[in-house]
Formats: structure tokens, sequence, C-alpha cells
């Protein structure tokens, strides 16, 4: 059985948008609806009158919740705190003042007791029929009633309720949608657009061609940011696994101890390199280790289609800009297009939730997304794009998503490398291909993804109770 797919649009920065690290589904989209039950109790002009808000976390949130940070997200989104706009550097300062004070202020003018023990409760043993990532949120009003709102994490970031099927997107129609492949590649021939531009023109239904531009070099922008950040930062991980990052020593070590003030100069520096298979190949894992190392540190990466595997699209990008010729703006324009869209796809006819699917959503999807718009951005076809979209999910279908301690470190750092490396050689592969050849499409890949997702079972879903979650492993202090 498939899933319902949503026939509303979905915008490609909704797919691909700036995030925090380390979790999409277990950080970021705890923390909206937190955010969101303190709007409804505004809107219901209850805010005032909360006494007391406890928080249940429900099948994964509560498994894999601790190593995820999802505890520290309801505490911020209570706080009103904005997650895309929060100091990233603060977060534990302001949990620390949260706890040390016994409070929350849930508006300027009211604040809350808080006690962690008893106002964010782990239901380990208790799940929601909806989804594996359930939350229910309870504020006690002055009047002695209760005000209760479950939400659902359902992966990127995106959270529903019952009541509503969407809070993290309008409710908006594009004039050509594509929901499928086949509606890609009919809307394509239909218009004798590439799949960049076809793209573009439904991105109109949000906003104009102009501003869809900005917003996607803006994406570039922190992307280059955020792998700068992560090569110029060194020393252990948090939550006691005590990993080491890594890519500072690589990226030391490639540059032969050079330094730079900016990203830009760094840039040049890597592309005045050598360009050797082994060379790249190596900046590659570098550029995506820096990315996840920031994310498994409460950093501002960018969500592609998740934060696990915030890795993959950075690293391909970066490639492409530093080691392939001509690779400009508008090229750059065309890979985020494309990788959005081709996002879209998956949300809508599989999952892009590691509770639901396994890492085959996250790391499978992302590598996907990546191979398909390298493809895009260097000139391939319409159908090379999806060709070599297939060809990276056909080569990550059944992974497991099985983070040690909960902790979005091991495997999920490196992982994100070797979905890069399978995206390019994906895109390689397509390039050199006749597409009309191929035995299978997008869609059979992503169908095929959504029942082994129904098949595989829940002990390899993001919940740290199989796989490589199981070898013991002496953790410190997570």
């Amino acid at each position: 059985v498939r899933p319902k797919i949503n026939m509303e649009s979905i915008s490609i920065f909704e797919i691909i948008k700036v995030g925090i690290g380390p979790s999409s589904s277990h950080t970021m989209g705890p923390w909206r609806a937190a955010l969101s039950f303190l709007n409804h109790l505004n809107k219901n002009k209850q805010i005032n009158e909360v006494t007391e808000i406890k928080t249940y976390l429900y099948g994964s949130l509560a498994k894999t919740g601790l190593g995820h940070g999802t505890d520290k997200a309801v505490m911020l989104g209570l706080s009103n705190e904005d997650f895309l706009t929060i100091d990233t550097d603060k977060i534990d300062e302001k949990i620390n003042q949260i706890n040390q004070n016994a409070c929350i202020n849930i508006s300027e003018s009211h604040a809350i007791p808080f006690n962690y023990k008893q106002h964010i409760l782990f239901e380990f043993k208790k799940s929601l029929d909806y989804h594996p990532n359930g939350m229910r949120f309870d504020a006690s009003l002055s009047d002695g009633t209760t005000v209760s709102r479950e939400y659902f994490s359902v992966g990127g970031g995106f959270v529903v309720t019952h009541a509503s099927d969407q809070i993290a997107q309008n409710p908006i129609k594009t004039e050509y949608p594509c929901h499928t492949q086949k509606d890609l590649l009919d809307n394509c021939n239909k218009l004798n657009l590439t799949i960049s531009e076809l793209v573009m023109l439904n991105e109109t239904a949000w906003q104009s061609e102009a501003e869809t531009r900005k917003q996607a070099l803006y994406i570039w922008n922190e992307i280059k940011n955020c792998i700068f950040r992560g090569v110029n930062k060194s020393g252990l991980l948090p939550g006691g696994l005590k990993v080491r990052r890594r890519a500072y020593d690589l990226n030391k070590k490639f540059l032969q101890g050079q330094k730079f003030n900016n990203v830009a100069d760094w840039i040049k520096a890597i592309k005045k390199g050598p360009k050797d298979f082994n060379t790249v190949n190596k900046w590659i894992s570098v550029f995506a280790l820096a990315v996840n190392e920031e994310n498994a540190s409460f950093g501002r990466i960018i969500t592609a289609p998740t934060n696990g595997a915030s890795g993959v699209i950075p690293a391909v990008l970066m490639y492409a800009c530093c080691f392939t010729p001509n690779f400009d703006e508008d090229e750059i324009v065309k890979f985020i297009l494309t990788a959005g869209e081709i996002g879209t796809l998956y949300k809508k006819g599989a999952t892009i939730s590691a509770a639901m699917g396994g890492c085959q959503a996250e790391i499978g999807v992302s590598s996907s997304m990546a191979a398909g718009a390298l493809t895009e951005a260097l000139g391939g076809r319409k159908e090379q794009v999806c060709q070599a979209a297939e060809i990276a999910m056909e080569h990550h279908l059944g992974m497991t998503c099985d983070p040690i301690g909960g902790l979005v470190q091991i495997p999920c750092i490196e992982r994100n490398s070797m979905g890069a490396i399978k995206a390019i050689t994906a895109s390689n592969m397509a390039l050199e291909s006749d597409s009309s050849a191929a035995r299978l499409s997008l869609d059979n890949v992503i169908q095929v993804m959504w029942e082994t997702a129904l098949d595989m079972k829940s002990k390899y879903k993001e919940t740290s109770e199989g796989g490589l979650a199981k070898i013991p492993v002496n953790i410190a202090e997570c």
C-alpha cells in the first residue's frame, strides 16, 4: 500500500531550508511543534492563564530524544526561541538558565514553573497511532481545565496535527503540479522546458523568479558558511561518544596548514590545488564531514531534506563548484531547484522520515536529490536527471537508521560522505548512459522504497534498538 499522495504542491524551499542540528524530525520538528502550541494558546487567548505545561514524547521521539536534543528543542520552543535566528553558541547557556531558574517564559509577560523530570516525560513504551514521532502538550489553566494537543514530526522539520493537515507548508497547488516522475517529464515535454526551468515556473506560486533565484543563492551562501565553520572547528563532539571532529585536521592537511579568514579565499585555495581523483575524493568527504559535525553540535545547517542527511547535497554542490569547469551561479540555482523538486517526490510518494523508513529515507533521498541535481546542472537531459536520481536511491534501499546512543554521529556522519560519493557516481553513470534503455524509473524506486519501509522492523527505524546501535559502546554522558 502506498501513501496517499498529498495533491498540494510543496515548495522546494520546504525541502531545502535553513535548519539547526542535530535532527530535523527530533529537534526542529518538536521545536516547531512547541511554538505552534504556544500560538494555539495565544489564538485562544489562554496563554496568560497557563499554570503548567507537560510535554509527552512518544515512540522514536522518546527512544532517541536525548541523543537528538528533543528535550532541549521543546524547552527552547516553549521559551519562544526561533531556531532560525537563535545564537547557536548560546543554546547550552539558555538551557542551563531555564533549569537554574526553574521556569520558562512562555511569553514576554508570563512565566510558568519548569521541572525537567516533571514536565518532559519520555514515554518509551508507548506510541501514537499516526506516526512514530508523536508528542503531546498538556497545558493546565488557572480555571482547572487542561488544553491538550498532539503533534507529529513527519520528517524534514514538517509537523502535522490531527486537526490540520499541514503546519510547515502553504496549501498551494502550482500551475503544473508534479507529484511523480511521470508528471515531471510530461510537463517538461508539454512546455519544452528543462526540469529546473519547470521548477522555477512552479515556484512562482509562492514568489517571483527573481525572489526564487535570490533564495536559492541564499541557501548556497549558508552552505558555504556551514562547511567553512565546520573545517575551522576542532575537538570532541558533544554527547559522550567522544567522537573527534575530523574535517578540521583533514582541511589543514590538504591545504598544508594554510589559514583563511573568509570562505571565498578558502574556496580559491581548493580550486588552485591538485585535482587528481584521490584528492577530489578526499575533499568531498571533508565537505560532508564538516557539515555533519556542525549538525551534531547543534549548529546551523541546511536541512536537505533532513538534518541527518544534511551533508550530502552541500558536499556534492561544493564538489561541483570547486572541481567542475564553468560552474557558476546559474548552475547553482539549477542544482538547488532540481534537488528540491526530487525531494518533493519522495515526500509525497514515500517518506523522508527515518522513523518511518530507516536511513534510506534520509541519506538515500538526499543522495538521490543530489545525483539528479548534479546531472541537471552539468547539462544532462531530463531523462538522465531522473535516471541519476533513480540509480542513487537504488543503492540505498533498505539502509537502516541505527544511531549509536541516539546521537546523530555514528554511523550518520560518515554515511553523508558515502551518500555524496554515490550521488556523484550515479550522475556520472546517467550522463554517459542512454536513458531510454533504463529498465527502472524514479517512480519505481520510490514505490519500492516505501514498500521496503513498510517491511522494515521498527528496531531499524531510528529507535537505536537494532543494527549498529546494539553494539556495546561506552557512552560517558548522553
